[in-house]
């Protein structure tokens, strides 16, 4: 199997000012993923990596760069799961860990549970011995900035930075990733700070299991980012999956069409990306912008806007 790893920075009216860094980001992200193929790596690894590499990019929201709650703090919502045997993991409302989904592997490989909240995923983390950081460290100016603007106008915007240039409020900018590994192995990991001025202790549909995240070697890998109570309603990561499987739909078909029969159903837009068992590849979104980035061999594609597709040869 050619290995591929495939990558999103989240859906929604992603303002002009941070669609390059978002590509950027992808880019990066990706390049960790792939190296890791490239050597013979798991599609596990390859996925923990490019989504670590986001959560450490402010033009994301998952780890810093994080959307804040109404109190001003940061709670993280992670996912990872490997698709031979349905081993999932996954975190939700963790304060101060940099790097949410290596917590979320934890739980699928350490515990005999699927997910950990709060305080008690907070002392898991530390018994495991992975750091805590400084509270306040993973908050960053746009956030902050963000979070004022919320309170100020109730305007329900998601997305930081300035407005998109319709007007629109943006939607939240969840991270994931799918790859597929030379052993035809699959595996899915989706991270993210949740929503801008979110209640205190809410948790997102990237901690659940099908709704964020799904993966299953006999059918394919997906992780998805948009508005998560649509989102989670409609089990929209396992909704594409099952459609490929009983729909007989190819992973673009599918993905197209579950995300379209949500918005409809639902009036609220979301996107996704899929990996299929044999490689093929599914990208979609129902919001105005998706931040998306995949390498197969030595290409990289890439793009945010509807119809946006680029190529770029890795020598």
């Amino acid at each position: 199997m050619e290995p591929i790893i495939l990558v999103h920075g989240g859906a929604g009216d992603i303002p002009d000012s941070r669609v390059q860094p978002k590509i950027d980001g992808n880019k990066r992200s990706v390049a960790a993923g792939y190296e890791i193929l490239r050597r013979g790596g798991s599609a596990l690894d390859a996925v923990e990596a490019a989504v670590r590499v986001m959560e450490d990019d402010e033009a994301f929201n998952a780890g810093y760069g994080s959307v804040l709650n109404l109190e001003g703090d940061v709670e993280m919502d992670a996912s990872i799961m490997v698709g031979s045997d349905l081993r999932a993991g996954a975190v939700t409302v963790v304060r101060d860990i940099a790097n949410p989904i290596s917590l979320a592997r934890l739980v699928m490989e350490k515990t005999p549970h699927i997910l950990l909240a709060g305080a008690g995923a907070n002392k898991f983390a530390n018994n495991q011995g992975i750091p805590t950081v400084a509270p306040g460290s993973l908050v960053s100016p746009y956030a902050r900035k963000a979070l004022e603007e919320y309170k100020k106008s109730k305007d329900q915007r998601t997305e930081i930075g300035e407005r998109a240039p319709d007007g629109d409020p943006g939607e939240v900018g969840t991270v994931g990733a799918v790859a597929i590994d030379k052993n035809g192995n699959l595996a899915a990991a989706t991270s993210t700070g949740g929503i801008n001025g979110k209640m205190v202790g809410r948790s997102s549909d990237t901690s659940l299991i099908g709704s964020g995240t799904y993966a299953d070697d006999n059918i394919g890998a997906v992780s998805t980012t948009g508005h998560g109570e649509t989102i989670a309603k409609y089990c929209l990561a396992h909704a594409i999956l099952k459609d490929m499987e009983y729909g007989n739909r190819s992973a673009n078909d599918a993905t197209n069409t579950i995300l379209s029969g949500m918005t409809r159903r639902l009036n609220n837009t979301a996107g996704a990306i899929t990996l299929s068992k044999t490689g093929a590849i599914g990208i979609g979104f129902t919001s105005r912008r998706m931040s998306w980035a995949y390498r197969k061999e030595n290409e990289v594609h890439y793009g945010v806007n509807k119809g946006q597709h680029e190529i770029e040869m890795i020598q």
